[in-house]
């Protein structure tokens, strides 16, 4: 844990204890004041100053799962609202940031990804087609055509940040080349980046980022490796925070299977300075996810989820359906990402107009039942006060 008096944390401890007792009165509102930085000593202050937000918690970046709403939630709750822009144009980002600052002035970040451009090779993408032709007969639907490849993080897109000047850009898989980096810092932006081994956490230190997120294998959604390639060997939140601390000397911020209060804590007794939450976000109302995900979310276990390359040809956790356990979660043969994107995608069109969830790519994390149905701005001011009360009772057996 990062150095600080007894104390010191001992008397914030104590007030977070305090938050708890509020709590269990059910006043959440009483509670969320008193869960704010201005009362409360959290164990470090090192994520909240140098984002300059209340609470060290950050919402994950979904694409296609949220979008404004959820944002402007997490930022006026006192955490940090992230966008995600890889998908979007220069006009669709100006556009929707333009209605999250109509709404806020808080803090909020802009996620990017920094993939490498895919290789097409007709053979593989031939292939794969041909396997899965059967689900395309079964489903009455033609082989689909070419579609745009989703692009990494480019000058043009730096323009639009300099243009817009968010608090906060981050990236997945790496980061954009140098030029791009000093780019956006010189815009005044704080630069975070996804490390998923202590290798890619010591690299994004020494390429310019200012705080890193250790991305745990427990995490839904898209894998951030980019110098590691082998899932089997991915590392555990638990495991790997720590290690990424002692390693670094930016602040270092905890990601995969954190959904309560108690993971809170835990994250910060392991030396991390903040966490990035996100299936647990994805059962709040502001959510965007299609009817059959949300209830697979909702009758998910702890054991329901696995990493596959299957839908985009990119590693990331979902949870188990039909094509996963039919072709297996990671088979040979998948096109490059983000090339198998579009064998899936009318797969999963389909099925989800039939309620079924055979075809989609159901992100979710390995702590999907500790999640709760809650408003983005009550679920982020709960998890701060749960985490204070946990500092409170540890505090009590010191």
């Amino acid at each position: 844990m990062e150095s600080f008096e007894r104390r010191s944390f001992v008397k914030g401890v104590a007030v977070g204890a305090l938050a708890g007792s509020i709590a269990g009165a059910g006043d959440l509102r009483a509670q969320a004041q008193a869960t704010r930085p201005n009362t409360v000593t959290w164990p470090t202050r090192r994520l909240i100053d140098l984002l300059k937000v209340e609470l060290p918690i950050i919402q994950a970046p979904m694409p296609g799962h949220m979008g404004a709403d959820m944002v402007v939630a997490v930022a006026e709750a006192g955490g940090l609202g992230s966008v995600p822009s890889a998908r979007s144009t220069p006009k669709q980002l100006s556009e929707e940031v333009s209605k999250i600052r109509a709404r806020t002035h808080k803090p909020i970040n802009l996620n990017f990804w920094c993939h490498a451009l895919p290789k097409r090779d007709g053979a593989i993408e031939s292939a794969w087609l041909k396997r899965l032709a059967a689900y395309y007969a079964e489903l009455d639907l033609s082989a689909p055509g070419a579609s745009a490849i989703l692009g990494p993080f480019n000058a043009e897109m730096c323009d639009v940040v300099a243009e817009l000047k968010p608090e906060v850009v981050s990236f997945h898989v790496g980061l954009p080349e140098a030029s791009l980096v000093r780019r956006v810092k010189d815009t005044g932006c704080i630069v975070l980046s996804s490390a998923t081994t202590v290798a890619e956490a010591r690299w994004l230190e020494d390429h310019g980022a200012d705080a890193i997120i250790a991305q745990g294998v427990e995490a839904g959604g898209h894998r951030g490796m980019f110098l590691a390639t082998d899932v089997a060997t991915q590392v555990g939140t638990f495991a790997l925070v720590p290690q990424v601390v002692d390693a670094v000397r930016v602040p270092v911020i905890a990601a995969g299977g954190i959904a309560d209060g108690r993971g809170i804590a835990a994250a910060f007794a392991l030396g991390a300075a903040g966490v990035q939450c996100g299936t647990a976000y994805l059962f709040c109302p502001e959510s965007t996810v299609s009817p059959v995900h949300r209830a697979s979310l909702k009758s998910a276990h702890d054991d329901s989820t696995a990493v596959s390359t299957i839908f985009t040809g990119r590693p990331a956790r979902s949870i188990m359906n039909r094509i996963m356990r039919e072709l297996g979660p990671v088979p040979e043969g998948v096109p490059d990402f983000p090339l198998a994107s579009a064998a899936m995608r009318p797969l999963a069109l389909k099925a989800e107009a039939k309620a079924s969830p055979d075809f989609t790519q159901l992100y979710s994390g390995q702590a999907v039942t500790l999640c709760r149905e809650l408003p983005a701005r009550e679920l982020t001011l709960k998890l701060a006060a749960q985490a204070l009360e946990r500092f409170g009772g540890l505090a009590a057996h010191c």
